[in-house]
């Protein structure tokens, strides 16, 4: 069934990166990794339309190689979602549109977790979703696998990069990790974006939570879906076979 609004996919990709630079153009079974990306949420069905965004003459270029939609920004942002929002007024995105920001280091995504990220937009009052996927208390303890706790109401109370919620009388509760994918309604992407860096924000180096410090509600969506991203060069291999089992 159709959704009574636009949902446009905007991948961010920067050539820049201190563990693995030029990431978005990395050889992944013979293609770069942002056309993986890029083919993977096509499949999803759910966009009008999914974009490129890059600050990188090379991006844009094999972008345009590829026949991918692809758009300029700036290279001086301080974050992925005020590139994000560069490139929907770029789209000239209408007001009352969905974006999704869709990491391009997630050449392994599963479609179905763009549908689920978006069902809750359904609902008027939701301003902003994203997924989280049961973790192992020993996955809780890195500081790389950000956590997240919520209400009865699915809403987000607190991210963090410790284990949350604190274990006191060993207990053993269900913990959450986060999955970095946003949908955001135009205009909270835009109120995002005027908020600046906050306070919390800056301690954990966790931009969502400069909308909760806001008061701004995130719908938490639990998927059943786990991605693995490519954060260095070493998971590209992982990453390979992984592709090569989904296409068996």
């Amino acid at each position: 069934m159709p959704h009574p609004f636009e949902c446009h996919g905007i991948i961010p990709c920067r050539f820049a990166s201190t563990r693995f630079p030029g990431k978005p153009l990395a050889p992944i079974l013979g293609e770069p990794m942002f056309y993986h990306v890029y083919r993977r949420v096509m499949e999803s069905g759910v966009f009008q339309s999914v974009t490129v965004a890059t600050d990188d003459e090379r991006i844009f270029a094999a972008a345009k190689d590829k026949n991918v939609p692809v758009v300029m920004t700036r290279n001086d942002h301080e974050s992925g979602t005020d590139r994000i929002l560069e490139a929907a007024l770029t789209l000239n995105l209408p007001e009352n549109a969905v974006v999704v920001n869709v990491q391009g280091d997630e050449p392994a995504l599963n479609p179905a977790i763009l549908a689920e990220l978006i069902a809750p937009f359904n609902a008027p009052e939701t301003q902003v979703t994203t997924p989280a996927a049961v973790i192992s208390s020993d996955e809780a303890k890195s500081p790389d696998l950000v956590k997240v706790v919520f209400g009865r109401n699915m809403n987000a109370l607190y991210f963090s990069r410790s284990r949350i919620p604190y274990d006191r009388d060993g207990s053993s509760p269900l913990y959450h990790g986060h999955i970095g994918l946003y949908a955001f309604r135009m205009k909270t992407l835009q109120q995002f974006v005027r908020l600046g860096k906050s306070r919390l924000e800056d301690i954990e180096k966790l931009e969502q939570l400069r909308l909760l410090e806001s008061g701004i509600p995130i719908r938490m969506v639990v998927t059943t879906h786990r991605t693995v991203g490519v954060d260095r060069p070493g998971d590209v291999k992982k990453v390979e076979a992984l592709l090569r089992d989904a296409d068996k």
